[in-house]
């Protein structure tokens, strides 16, 4: 604990009013209504954000950011307790996904018009599946690509950009895993080698997926007060966020353990044809991200010592620099080579202009929530939490506390690190 600080929020009640894991995993929010449209593995609990948003409105008025929103949890969340929100994304599909999501408040009768208008086109197109790069032909048997490709071209055709249109765009979007016989299952990688015990044919999933999605309109449509306010950009600026107007931070960055967001939607990507395969993510998704995964920072592309150098890491400096040096004199003896050094350098580089840049839109007083990690690259232990924490400090925030939730990488017999990696919510206040 740092300094000391009057609570704007209440703690202890929010601490009891959830278990400790739902605060970090995703699973529940598939039984939600608006919140199951789409299946991004790198969410967390819906249920647990409407704790801490509920309890932090009894005190006043609530004004709620969250600089890393991935597929919209918090502002979903926010927008059904009746609270203002703001949301940054960076990864042009996912915040594609959350805008669709925020969507849910339009006309359910509009978006079932664009759908049958879907319907009316198809059976005048003609599939053409040979344009599909190879990653897609490898998760799709010839017959199913051709009938979601039929979808795609009737969803060319009708496509506005209207709240209806973004709607339709999810309805193909999120059935695209769910009909593959491949190992297309949730989360960043793509195994077309695996196969499925039991798959949904395209009409089947396409039909549920539009009923789901209307009757979850339907029940939202009483859903009153002010609706989200989403932004594609950078959480190392908040752009666009006003000065002073965030009073509530609930948010879930990137874990520096190497999970490439980037690759996280290539599947989808590339069957919307946004990209032909994996080499295309680089200037497509990764340069809009925070650097958290070595396909970010590949040999000679950053410089360590000029890194390591910003005046924002000042507080940590020894203690990251004799880490990455580590990592560097570690990599030379293992397979692949991984530029773990430079990735964690970046990682919390960026994480501190996220900081300052929090500082900036953050009133006082004000309370963040960061769900968050650790790792061990490597096996070289890597403490983020009070390393996060001494930064939002130096950026001038008041106090931290971090509570775990629960232990990771525990069932890995040949775990090179001795210390425990753990994961929770790291409270800021400022």
């Amino acid at each position: 604990m740092r300094g000391a600080q009057t609570s704007l929020f209440p703690v202890d009640s929010i601490a009891s009013a959830i278990r400790d894991e739902a605060s970090s995993t995703f699973v529940g929010n598939m039984r939600l209504p608006v919140h199951r449209w789409f299946r991004y593995s790198a969410g967390f609990s819906a249920e647990w954000v409407e704790s801490v948003v509920s309890e932090a409105r009894v005190t006043g008025s609530i004004r709620v950011l969250d600089p890393f929103v991935g597929a919209g949890t918090v502002l979903v969340v926010a927008e059904e307790v009746g609270v203002g929100s703001w949301g940054v994304e960076a990864h042009p599909f996912v915040f594609r996904i959350a805008r669709a999501k925020l969507a849910s408040r339009s006309d359910p009768e509009a978006y079932l018009s664009k759908i049958r208008d879907m319907e009316r086109a198809s059976p005048a197109l003609v599939p053409e599946i040979g344009r599909y790069p190879v990653l897609i032909r490898k998760c799709y048997d010839d017959d199913t690509l051709a009938q979601l490709d039929v979808l795609r071209q009737a969803y060319e055709i009708v496509r506005d950009d209207s709240p209806a249109s973004e709607l339709a765009w999810l309805t193909l979007v999120g059935i695209l895993r769910r009909v593959s016989p491949a190992g297309t299952a949730p989360w960043q990688y793509v195994l077309p080698k695996q196969q499925k015990r039991v798959t949904v044919s395209v009409a089947a999933a396409f039909r549920e997926q539009r009923q789901m999605m209307y009757r979850d309109m339907l029940s939202v449509r009483a859903v009153i007060g002010p609706r989200a306010r989403l932004t594609q950009g950078d959480a190392r600026t908040c752009e666009g966020v006003a000065p002073g107007s965030i009073n509530l931070v609930v948010t879930s960055p990137p874990y520096p353990n190497n999970y490439d967001y980037a690759d996280a939607t290539r599947l989808e990507m590339c069957f919307m044809q946004e990209i032909t395969g994996w080499a295309d993510l680089q200037g497509t998704v990764r340069k809009h991200l925070i650097r958290s995964c070595s396909q970010h920072v590949p040999e000679k592309a950053v410089d360590l010592n000029e890194t390591l150098a910003a005046p924002e890491l000042a507080p940590i400096r020894s203690k990251l620099t004799e880490v990455c040096q580590s990592l560097a004199e570690v990599r030379q003896f293992r397979g692949g080579r991984k530029t773990y050094h430079l990735m964690i350098a970046c990682y919390f580089k960026d994480l501190a202009l996220t900081w300052y840049a929090l500082r900036r839109v953050c009133d006082s007083p004000s309370r963040i929530c960061f769900v968050i990690g650790d790792s061990a690259p490597y096996g070289v232990y890597v403490p983020a939490v009070p390393w996060l924490g001494e930064l939002a400090i130096a950026a001038g925030f008041k106090s931290y506390r971090f509570e775990k939730t629960r232990d990771r990488n525990t069932k890995w017999k040949n775990r090179k690190h001795r210390v425990p990696l753990q994961e929770g919510r790291l409270w800021v206040e400022g």
